[in-house]
């Protein structure tokens, strides 16, 4: 009896057995290929030819490398082959499939080196993952972290300018925290803040740009746009600078700026201003931009407020009401520290004290209202030939005292002679026929004279004296005193 070494013939269970191997390889919820250890694909299942678009033959004697991006190519060279080769396994391998119709798939990928086996070559047998929903979702993942880490450095620049905005005292300092808050939260190469009021004043604060060029060529202009339109104003670059205005992109080159963003401050109904920020070289102003850029405003404008309320408090405390000059308070203050300057630096200082003749009957004839702008009118022409270091202040009533510093006995009757003159002129608040004039008395203190000076009260009763001296004497006229 001869026995045969052959194995026997597979049956029907072999078939279906092999057939759903076969199923099992063609249909698994993953990509399935093989290739030799030179990246040569010999096997490839239906779940990847869906995936890719290729055909099983188009794949089949393909080199893996060659289906994969360029980017996914020079990683596969680099590390992926490497790694393979020496450990004989990878795992969660992301790499990029370039697709039939052009489009790139991001797969990971699991492949291990499986030996000779039973007569068979070395193989790589590869599993392939569609990675796309999770890039996705790492990539909404990176743009909301992105975005939070962006929001909490936005909160941080503004937690911090408001700590900065906490301190000031006065529109200086508030402009110079907002510079640099602006400047560190927008990384601006310049910025400016510029306030002006109801009375006409203006302050400029800039830090790292000169300001007045740019004025010049239009910058009050988009500052007037930001204000009445209440948003923030931006140029991106030159070329739109120069659509704007014609010499604004050459006033911004001459400081080697490119572009700008503009702020409104609104401090009240009538003190307003912006915060401007400079930039060196194009910008694109985003949303996240533009909200640190307004919120900085915000914050600014609210203490803007604060500040032009302590500044008006501060004014009254110091300033009489009707006429704006220095009250007695600031003229106690302003007389000390002259006399206490006069000691020093050996200078004589005056104090020129005047009263109105012919003010009372202005008064009970045409009443408070119109006497009231009797004195406003004679303030401001007290204020108008002053010297500019010489303080006017309203005494009380009609009564006036201005501090003459550096002024000697004849320096200081030149000076009274001249207010006499200014006052005595027809006014324009009464009739002709109402007129005033002014009695004058002033009082003068040598430092050469005498080892001790005079305190602010004493100095001021000379003064007052002489000036009733010069009413006992006809009025309308100037009595000289030393101290």
């Amino acid at each position: 009896m001869t026995i045969s070494s052959a194995p026997p013939p597979l049956g029907s269970g072999a078939d279906e057995l092999r057939e759903s191997f076969a199923e099992l390889f063609h249909g698994a919820p993953c990509g399935y290929l093989t290739t030799t250890t030179d990246g040569v694909i010999t096997r490839a299942n239906r779940t990847l030819v869906t995936w890719t678009g290729h055909s099983e033959d188009d794949l089949i004697g393909t080199s893996l490398v060659d289906l994969l991006t360029p980017a996914g190519q020079l990683f596969y060279e680099a590390r992926y082959a490497t790694v393979l080769r020496l450990a004989g396994e990878v795992r969660e391998v992301a790499l990029s499939i370039r697709c039939a119709d052009g489009r790139d798939l991001p797969v990971l990928v699991n492949a291990v080196i499986a030996p000779e086996r039973d007569g068979a070559p070395e193989e790589i047998r590869t599993a392939i993952f569609d990675a796309t929903e999770r890039q996705d979702y790492e990539r909404q993942l990176l743009v909301a972290r992105r975005q939070a880490e962006a929001s909490e450095a936005r909160v941080r620049v503004l937690q911090d300018a408001s700590s900065a905005f906490g301190l000031v005292m006065n529109a200086q300092e508030l402009g110079e925290a907002l510079i640099s808050a602006a400047r560190t939260g927008l990384l601006a190469a310049g910025a400016a803040v510029l306030l002006h009021d109801e009375h006409g004043n203006q302050d400029l604060i800039a830090d790292g740009v000169q300001v007045d060029p740019l004025i010049s060529a239009g910058l009050m202009d988009l500052a007037a746009q930001a204000i009445e339109g209440d948003e923030v104003v931006t140029v991106s670059s030159l070329d739109q600078a120069a659509a704007i205005r014609p010499d604004l992109d050459v006033a911004l080159q001459d400081q080697r700026l490119a572009a700008l963003s503009i702020a409104p401050l609104r401090g009240d109904s009538a003190s307003r201003g912006v915060v401007v920020c400079f930039y060196g070289r194009d910008q694109v102003f985003d949303d996240e931009t533009r909200d640190i850029h307004a919120a900085l405003a915000r914050q600014a404008a609210q203490v803007l407020r604060r500040v032009r309320l302590q500044e008006e408090l501060s004014h009254r405390a110091l300033h009489d009401q009707l006429t704006g000059l220095a009250n007695r308070k600031l003229l106690q203050e302003r007389l000390e520290a002259a006399l206490a300057g006069a000691q020093r630096d050996g200078r004589p200082l005056s104090i020129v004290f005047i009263d109105l003749d012919g003010f009372k009957p202005i008064n009970d004839a045409l009443g408070h209202r119109i006497g009231d702008e009797v004195l406003v009118e004679v303030a401001d022409r007290l204020r108008g030939v002053a010297r500019a270091s010489d303080p006017v202040a309203r005494y009380g009533g009609d009564e006036f005292v201005i501090v003459c510093e550096n002024a000697d006995a004849e320096a200081a009757r030149i000076l009274a002679e001249r207010f006499r003159h200014e006052v005595g002129r027809p006014l324009t608040s009464v009739p002709p026929r109402y007129a005033v004039a002014a009695s004058i008395g002033v009082a003068t203190w040598n430092p050469d004279d005498r080892a001790g000076a005079p305190d602010a009260d004493q100095l001021i009763r000379l003064a007052d004296e002489a000036m009733y001296d010069s009413k006992r004497g006809g009025r309308d006229r100037v009595t000289s005193v030393t101290a």
